[in-house]
């Protein structure tokens, strides 16, 4: 199974659960749904892991957790909405693609580019300012008055700014 199929799979899961999420995979998972995600989880390989201890606590800390599909060496980390807005406004503005066959809910690239300005703000990786400028290049049609208002809201406006202007 490749990366393709695997994401495909777990959509096909979280979207008959009902289970909002956005690719990178953001998830809203309540303590009523969690065992049934884990179960179906499980199903797509009998060597898959994944650890509901590590769930719930997720849930508890609205962090993450991951399964791991060993077999092709892959990894999916769930990240938690919890009661964030911001993670409540990525959940909201997801975009279906087909995948397999399968309809999967991906982060909208603007949203994509501000968890990265967060991501790097918290960690001053130079490998989220390179997805960044990635994602500017690539993508011909962004939202730059919505980037704008949400960098500036997460004071990393300046930060966008000058990889905008760079990436002109």
């Amino acid at each position: 199974m490749n990366f393709h199929e695997l994401i495909a799979r777990v959509a096909k899961i979280l979207n008959k659960h009902n289970v909002l999420y956005a690719v990178t995979v953001i998830v809203e998972l309540f303590p009523s749904n969690l065992k049934l995600l884990k179960n179906a989880l499980q199903k797509i390989s009998k060597i898959a892991y994944i650890d509901e201890d590590a769930m719930k606590e997720a849930l508890e800390r609205e962090s993450e957790f991951n399964f791991i599909y060993p077999e092709a060496n892959l990894k999916v980390d769930f990240f938690i909405a919890g009661k964030n807005p911001i993670t409540k406004q990525e959940l909201a503005r997801r975009l279906p693609l087909t995948v397999e066959k399968e309809t999967v809910y991906f982060i909208s690239p603007e949203d994509l580019i501000l968890s990265k300005l967060r991501w790097h703000k918290e960690g001053q990786s130079s490998r989220q300012l390179e997805d960044i400028e990635s994602v500017l290049r690539v993508q011909k049609k962004l939202d730059f008055k919505y980037l704008k208002k949400w960098a500036k809201l997460q004071s990393t406006d300046e930060i966008l700014e000058w990889l905008i202007k760079k990436n002109q």
